[in-house]
């Protein structure tokens, strides 16, 4: 009884981990400005797509205020903030291509930008925290969605973060049964983990739909020093561009599902961890602590239940192939087309090419080399299957 009484009390929850029981890990409500002293960082953040393709972009920043990061208090503030300095370092970094990338960020962008990043926990680079949890606001009463801020690239990078964050959307309902999961195992109730576990699956579901409606310099040729951050310190720094290994939603569903993976994608999936909010990484890693579902399942005997996690595992398979199908389809074929382009043409339009980040051609925005690295993390899912069900997948695959 002492120790019904003692898990009762300890119920796992996400109240404390800037979780929303509405949003997951959207932030809510983001803010649209900043206090007015902030205003020349909010002029420039938001014509950064148009300065870009003018080329005067790096000019009207090398202009800007050197400005105190201690007028922002709270946590929609530090933000928005991070968010129109992640902006403006992209463009500024990337305005002339892979050709003429920066060496060397000015202290007006780089010292306010690097205390934003530490007071938030967050790297000083563009991140999914940024461009998709918290670039967004409603367009009308209908409840329809824009970003705040966006990149160069039109209309293909605004749907590429809204997609990305429909996505998130359609994993709230899977978040907000992880805890049911995680206490129904604590407590043997094989009842609850089973339902919880047919509304992850459905989720997970309805997130590879969402995903049907479909730059970085650690690991970056170009850039092969890293960019230095002037007025932070001397040396070149280097930090991974967004990727949806960033997304906290997948590696909770690992830690949920006990997935494992081998020791280089793993790698490289713990070290995006770090791109995460703080409050998002110690939920992953409090997942990661919780009983083994895995063998809550194998030891009930329970139709149900083996059924419901067998599904998730299934809905989780069929939501990482599709990825590496979206990222067959828009990086590496478009790539390979662009390589081919280059070697036959001496003209405007090779040059014009050859500004494209050759980089992706092997890289995903994350730096993994990401056909290998998608597709080994999509093998590892399978090992997560009870073993009926492994055996059946290897025999068809």
């Amino acid at each position: 009884m002492a120790a019904a009484e003692s898990d009762s009390k300890s119920l796992f929850s996400l109240d404390s981990y800037h979780v929303s029981q509405e949003l997951g890990f959207i932030l809510p409500d983001p803010l649209e400005e900043l206090p007015p002293y902030y205003q020349p960082w909010m002029d420039i953040a938001l014509r950064v797509p148009e300065l870009v393709l003018s080329h005067e972009l790096r000019f009207h920043i090398n202009k800007m205020p050197l400005l105190s990061s201690h007028f922002l208090q709270k946590h929609r503030e530090l933000r928005l903030a991070h968010l129109a300095l992640s902006v403006m370092t992209m463009g500024y970094t990337w305005q002339e291509g892979e050709s003429n990338t920066v060496e060397k960020l000015p202290q007006n962008l780089a010292v306010p930008y690097w205390e934003v990043s530490q007071r938030l926990g967050l790297p000083p680079i563009l991140t999914h925290a940024d461009a998709v949890l918290a670039n967004w606001r409603k367009k009308d009463p209908e409840g329809n969605l824009e970003l705040l801020l966006s990149l160069p690239g039109g209309d293909s990078v605004r749907g590429f973060f809204m997609v990305t964050l429909l996505v998130e959307l359609a994993a709230v309902p899977a978040l907000r049964n992880i805890p049911t999961v995680i206490n129904g195992v604590r407590c043997g109730d094989s009842e609850a983990v089973a339902r919880a576990l047919e509304e992850v699956s459905q989720s997970i579901q309805e997130m590879t739909d969402a995903l049907k409606l479909m730059h970085w310099w650690k690991d970056n040729p170009c850039m092969p020093k890293g960019l230095i951050y002037d007025g932070v310190q001397p040396e070149p720094m280097e930090y991974s561009g967004g990727s949806a290994a960033q997304s906290s939603l997948l590696h909770c569903f690992d830690e949920l599902l006990g997935i494992k993976h081998e020791a280089k994608s793993g790698a490289f999936l713990t070290r995006m961890r770090n791109y995460m909010p703080p409050a998002h990484k110690q939920l992953i890693q409090d997942i990661s602590l919780q009983p083994s579902l895995k063998s809550f399942v194998h030891q009930q005997d329970s139709e149900r239940l083996n059924r419901a996690f067998q599904h998730c595992v299934t809905k989780l398979l069929a939501l990482r192939n599709y990825h590496i199908n979206i990222v067959s389809r828009f990086i590496t074929v478009p790539a390979a087309r662009a390589r081919q382009l280059r070697n036959q043409s001496q003209d405007s339009e090779g040059e014009m090419i050859s500004r494209a980040p050759t980089a992706l051609e092997e890289r995903g925005t994350g730096g993994s080399g990401i056909m290998i690295f998608l597709k080994t993390v999509r093998d590892q899912t399978k090992d997560a299957f009870l073993p009926e069900t492994s055996k059946e997948m290897k025999h068809h695959s």
